[in-house]
């Protein structure tokens, strides 16, 4: 699942480690940092116009039947979807050449998303600073616990997990608590600053009167049979996508002080290849590894990276029917280096003494 060589002007070097590997790719992928103002303008119209139109589209099915509004509604999810990426891109500053534009595009997307811009910002940077080291775990990610930690944990703390992990809680229950309750009142890793704070009331404050002029407009059914499905259809979506892409088998992960930064980016993020409707839909998030090496890569450049570099187009390939295998994945082996399920687990190092 990993590339071989850095480009073809290097094979005659000195063999690379895997870290200073994924280091000579930065310099690589630098070229392709710069987004296009017309581009992202098409990319922003491109996926807000279709978004509106199938919610008043759907508004407009609730008079016929309600149950006319699902199909539409569910769809949006996707552009939902599609949305918060470029909300996510935008706070990588890869959306636009001006900070100010990229934050404030941000902020008024985080309405939408129902994702405080400047909380998720902060959290999101920890998670790049921090993914795959086993020292700097719970900002930003999916709790994961190697598996030496599981079995040192008291009963009801094996439980609290497994429950925790289960795919009803981590795809069901999970999105719907994470996106509708917790941030509306979570200011993201302690020290938030007054810009965050405000920005997280801001945001509470602009979906409130969201919902009072959906309320306005079409009373309690299009809240219920439109704006919901919409949202925790993306919700659900969102969540399983960045699960996917770190969550697999053979991702990466090192405790200090052998965690190195590109090393982990590019081991650690799948290769998520989707069908090219989807892969439009989600804004090429699923080609994770390179934007984990690289943020500053705007999405619709990520495909020039696949297209001009074999070995990255090859690397940590995780196609949609082999991502289902993920869900069962729960505990980090560091003698074997990837992840098991709570049977493997049990099966190659006995239950746990009472």
């Amino acid at each position: 699942m990993h590339f071989a060589k850095i480009c073809p002007e290097e094979e005659a070097a000195p063999a690379m480690s895997e870290a200073e590997k994924a280091r000579a790719w930065v310099r690589v992928l630098a070229t392709y940092r710069d987004p296009s103002t017309a581009r992202s303008l098409f990319e922003l119209a491109a996926t807000a116009i279709p978004f509106f139109a199938l919610w008043a589209i759907a508004w407009g099915l609730l008079t016929i039947h309600p149950l006319l509004a699902l199909p539409p509604a569910l769809l949006n999810g996707f552009f939902l979807v599609r949305l918060f990426t470029i909300q996510h891109d935008c706070g990588h500053g890869a959306f636009f050449n001006s900070r100010f534009v990229n934050d404030w595009l941000g902020r008024g997307l985080g309405v939408l998303t129902l994702t405080p811009y400047d909380v998720w910002k902060r959290s999101h940077a920890i998670h790049h600073a921090g993914s795959g080291n086993l020292d700097q775990r719970g900002i930003g990610d999916v709790n994961t616990l190697t598996v030496a930690e599981y079995r040192a944990l008291s009963p009801f703390g094996r439980l609290r997990y497994r429950a925790y992990r289960h795919p009803l809680v981590l795809f069901g229950v999970g999105p719907a608590w994470l996106f509708l309750w917790e941030n509306r009142l979570s200011y993201g890793p302690p020290g938030a600053c007054r810009k965050t704070k405000r920005n997280l009331h801001l945001t509470n404050f602009g979906i409130a009167a969201m919902l009072i002029g959906l309320f306005v407009l079409g009373g309690w059914k299009l809240l219920v049979l439109v704006f919901l499905p919409t949202a925790l259809l993306a919700a659900t979506l969102g969540v399983w996508l960045f699960y996917v892409q770190h969550q697999f088998e053979e991702t990466h992960w090192e405790g200090d002080p052998d965690w190195q930064l590109h090393e982990a980016a590019l081991h650690g993020s799948s290769h998520y290849v989707m069908p090219s409707v989807l892969q439009w839909l989600t804004a090429n998030i699923g080609i994770h590894h390179v934007h984990h090496l690289y943020s500053r890569i705007p999405f619709y450049r990520l495909p020039e990276v696949l297209r001009d570099h074999a070995e990255l187009a090859d690397a940590q390939r995780l196609t949609i029917r082999e991502s289902f295998a993920c869900a069962r994945f729960h505990l980090w082996d560091q003698q074997q280096r990837r992840l098991m399920s709570f049977r493997e687990a049990r099966r190659l190092y006995g239950p746990i003494p009472a």
